[in-house]
């Protein structure tokens, strides 16, 4: 009989022993031998250096996984911390998927939301707070600091609240208190530190006595307790025995130096002081935080997961240094390298490669598939941003006829959000359905409906919804009591806002104080001021861009956010920007159509219901046509996705359209004088190159309107980094083209021997593609061909122009014709293939 159970125990054993080998094996099934070392690796610190698309969530879910069902950890000793609630709730559940029910008390979600269990937990070490602290975003910050700023008689203009917080959050980023802002303003000779610091203490002042913390106290705070109090770092190391980081080359300096005090440092032998206290697994998550001190806790485990090759957001405050330094910081780190890649083709891969390769001081990484070359990379260069949208559009519209790709499956990326608008026009125009991401389209943010709301008045000054709107925009001392006085009037008298804001500057509303009285009486005569600044006699309509400009201008919309030091009020100035070229494209293109159309013995008029060509309705009627047109369906075959490049961080699409590459415009203007800057403009060209899995687009514009103006770009580094033979032009730059010639060489041209002195430089026409042969046209020259200043001319390129000067005599007479929505475009005619004139 015992021989009996003895043998039935071993059998039960030996099945207890199969079925956890297989669990294990499923674990770790398909995992490439990387990644399953990253998945068993235990004791010291570990760095998983993940190149993009290389699999590191299922890493990451899988080494969570590992740890519950085969290393005895219970899943309150793992704490999990991710950039996104989206991400945290992703990465629970395929954990959940893996081991069952349990890991559902794991601690998986942001910094933020760590630390604020942590804080309402320990809130009785917190002065002056309670449990129940309420958490200011960003709006509720900025509204306190302007109440700080108008008690304490700092000038807005000067000292913005927008201003303020930056500086203050800085400060906190890198964990500095007022007390030592202040000591550091003292040896200062600018006035802003001293400023910032005497600020910084009053609003940290009244954040306390409001029981409140800003984003950013929410680690300084937790990191500040852990320091203050060892036994909660210890009670606290005691129960995360295992912390994960993911996307580390993102964090802060306050995040880094929380993630060292949660871990805890210095063992002599980490591996074996984890394996022991491993051990007391249940029990730490239970101790008493206010029990005697116990003998001080080895370091728990960590992993973090990140890539300095995809570190973008140092605007925010990141710093790749923790990702680059975390051997240094941790001598006793195993680091381990993901270079397989299982989203993208070779072909793609081996132009990140060739871009990211040129960044200095970086950590040697390839990344490979064994999923094939696939297809050519395509190239397209445009003549200017309106073309560069339309081929883009068209090639979405013909891959997706062609049943190549839906259009859920297609993204277009821009460096900038004002680059949206010429792409949103000409899709909406197509009937091509998308979607703007991280941000809201071009005719909705909210500078620009400002502005549109101007000129709605200016053309309608019974709209009273848009009157009332920029009533105190920008702010003039018109507040919400004035407003509701003017309103009150309205309705009694029976009139119309516009009639009683009238009647306001006479002095016939009741109850109206007098500043408020000439506030509005100096509103009132602003919009005719500005009415009268768009009026121009020898043309017969006014100029759009002028009305803009006047708008921008006289009201101090500009002023106001030039003078701001954040920088989401440069963004917003790039937007009306933007919205200062589209008026004059659209004036210019109104005057070339009338002109044209009255040489040729027509007179110009407008259709039934519609407004005069070139007039300010017809403005705000295409306007109004673009924002209330772009009706997406909910359900279908999906929309395009449009976002900027930080915006695709983390995602990946079939088909990727990559726009802009010119220099100034990626890399951006700012960064190329600063080596920093352009070392990150160059990893946001690896990101948005590798979202791309089976078909990428390469699009550049010669000519790219701003401040109303054209631009001419020279193609972008990042471009001439990708080698020429992963490329297939669909159009290269014109032999001739309009555009100056001050750029100077560029690459390849010492082994062509171009000629530079016709216009642009050709080093692209030495990168053939295999569709350049079936593109290439035979040459025709006008060599007869010689044009004055007023002289009317058709290209088929541009369009309809007028030559507006005219420089040298001969074979090299060049010229400057207005394009409209193409700019003044300087050429020779002589060696023009496709001008004509009228």
């Amino acid at each position: 009989m015992a021989a009996l159970q003895r043998r039935v125990q071993a059998e039960q054993a030996q099945q207890r022993t199969e079925a956890a080998q297989r669990r294990s094996a499923e674990l770790l099934e398909g995992l490439n031998p990387q990644q399953r070392a990253a998945v068993l690796h235990s004791g010291g610190p570990l760095l998983i250096v993940a190149g993009a698309g290389s699999g590191k969530t299922a890493v990451l879910t899988r080494r969570i996984a590992y740890l519950l069902a085969e290393r005895g950890v219970t899943p309150g000793q793992i704490l999990a911390i991710t950039f996104t609630n989206k991400a945290a709730a992703e990465m629970r559940e395929r954990v959940i998927e893996l081991v069952g029910p349990r890991a559902a008390s794991m601690w998986v979600s942001t910094f933020h939301s760590s630390c604020v269990r942590i804080l309402r937990t320990q809130s009785a070490l917190l002065p002056g707070m309670n449990s129940n602290f309420s958490i200011y975003d960003a709006d509720d910050s900025r509204r306190l600091l302007t109440m700080i700023g108008r008690d304490l008689e700092l000038d807005p203009k000067k000292f913005s609240a927008r201003m303020l917080a930056t500086a203050i959050s800085n400060l906190k980023n890198e964990l500095i208190g007022p007390e030592q802002a202040s000591s550091d303003a003292e040896f200062e000779d600018a006035e802003l530190p001293r400023i910032v610091a005497r600020v910084y203490t009053e609003y940290q002042r009244r954040l306390r006595a409001a029981n409140a913390l800003d984003f950013d106290d929410l680690i300084g705070e937790t990191v500040g307790l852990l320091q203050k109090h060892p036994e909660v770092a210890e009670y606290y190391r005691r129960r995360f025995r295992h912390v994960l980081v993911d996307e580390y080359q993102d964090t802060n300096h306050a995040q880094y130096v929380l993630v060292r005090e949660l871990v805890g440092h210095g063992a002599a032998d980490p591996a074996a002081a984890t394996e022991a206290a491993d051990a007391e697994a249940g029990a730490a998550a239970a101790v008493d935080t206010e029990a005697p001190s116990a003998p001080s806790v080895p370091p728990s485990e960590l992993c973090v997961v990140g890539d300095a090759d995809q570190s973008i957001y140092a605007f925010r405050g990141a710093t790749i240094r923790n990702i680059e330094e975390f051997e240094r910081d941790f001598p006793d780190a195993e680091t381990i390298l993901l270079e397989q890649n299982y989203r993208s083709t070779q072909n793609i891969l081996t132009a990140a490669n060739a871009v990211i390769a040129r960044n200095t001081n970086r950590r040697d990484k390839r990344l490979w598939t064994d999923s094939g070359e696939g297809e050519l990379i395509t190239g397209y260069v445009a003549d200017n941003e309106h073309d560069e949208a339309a081929f883009v559009a068209r090639e979405i519209d013909r891959l997706v006829d062609a049943g190549e790709a839906g259009y859920s499956d297609i993204a277009v990326f821009y460096r900038t959000n004002n680059n949206s608008r010429a792409l949103e026009e000409i899709f909406i125009r197509m009937g091509l359905p998308y979607k703007v991401v991280g941000g809201v389209r071009f005719y909705e943010r909210k500078e620009v409906r400002d502005i549109v709301a101007y000129l709605r008045v200016l053309e309608n000054p019974d709209d009273a919804v848009s009157l009332r709107r920029i009533l105190n925009t920008p702010r003039r001392g018109i507040g919400d009591r004035a407003e509701a006085c003017v309103a009150v009037h309205a309705e009694a008298r029976g009139i119309g806002f516009a009639e009683a804001l009238r009647d306001a500057a006479a002095g016939e509303v009741a109850l109206l104080n007098t500043r408020a009285r000439n506030a509005i009486a100096g509103f009132v005569a602003l919009l005719e001021q500005i009415r009268a600044a768009g009026e121009m006699d020898e043309l017969d309509f006014p100029d759009v861009g002028a009305v803009v400009e006047a708008v921008l201008d006289r009201t101090g919309y500009r002023a106001e956010l030039e003078s701001s030091d954040d920088p989401q009020d440069g963004a917003r100035l790039d937007n009306l920007n933007e919205l200062v070229s589209v008026a004059r494209e659209f004036s210019s293109e109104a005057r070339n159509a009338v002109e044209a159309a009255r040489a040729e013995g027509f007179v110009p008029e407008a259709g039934e219901g519609e407004p005069e060509p070139g007039s300010l309705a017809a403005f705000l009627e295409r306007v109004s046509l673009v924002a209330d047109a772009d009706q997406i369906p909910d359900e279908g075959s999906g929309m395009v996705t449009m976002m900027t490049l930080h915006t695709a961080k983390g995602l990946e699409f079939p088909v990727v359209f990559v726009t802009g590459w010119e220099d100034g415009q990626f890399p951006h203007l700012r960064a190329l004088g600063d080596p920093a800057e352009l070392a990150e403009e160059r990893r946001l060209a690896y990101v948005g190159i590798t979202r791309a899995r089976r078909r990428l687009y390469l699009t550049r514009a010669v000519v790219r309107s701003a401040w109303g103006q054209p631009v001419f770009n020279p193609e972008s580094r990042f471009l001439q980094e990708v080698p020429d033979h992963l490329i297939d032009w669909q159009r290269l730059e014109p032999k001739r083209s309009s555009a100056p010639t001050q750029y100077g060489r560029r690459r390849d041209t010492e082994s062509t021997g171009d000629d530079w002195t016709g216009g642009w430089p050709r080093g692209r026409e030495t990168r053939p593609g295999p569709r350049e042969g079936r593109s290439a046209r035979v040459a025709r020259n006008n060599v007869g061909l010689v044009l004055a200043v007023g002289d009317r001319v058709s290209d088929d390129k541009y369009g309809l122009g007028r030559v507006v000067a005219a420089d040298g005599v001969g074979d090299m007479a060049s010229v400057t014709i207005d394009f409209g929505s193409s700019g003044k475009i300087r050429l020779i005619p002589k060696f023009s293939q496709t001008l004509t004139k009228l």
